[in-house]
């Protein structure tokens, strides 16, 4: 997975989409130290990037897709 500098290799979206609901779920469980809140917090929101970095890259790869020529009836696949 991605540290800090992005040296390592970028988890999918669905692995970073199931660690991010298991974040949560920890979250939501409570039970843990200011400290360890404030971890998964910082974990969760990096996840949650990855996420939208992965969508937002399905999404230009669908419109680019869209915007090819096709074979004129107008049906994209």
């Amino acid at each position: 997975m991605a540290d800090e500098k992005g040296t390592a290799e970028k988890p999918s979206y669905e692995q970073a989409r199931d660690e991010l609901t298991e974040v949560v779920k920890r979250l939501e469980a409570g039970g843990l130290t200011l400290e360890e809140s404030l971890g998964l917090w910082e974990r969760g929101e990096r996840l949650a990037e990855i996420c939208e970095e992965w969508l937002e890259g399905a999404r230009a790869r669908l419109a680019a897709a869209l915007d090819r020529p096709g074979d004129g009836d107008g049906a994209p696949f």
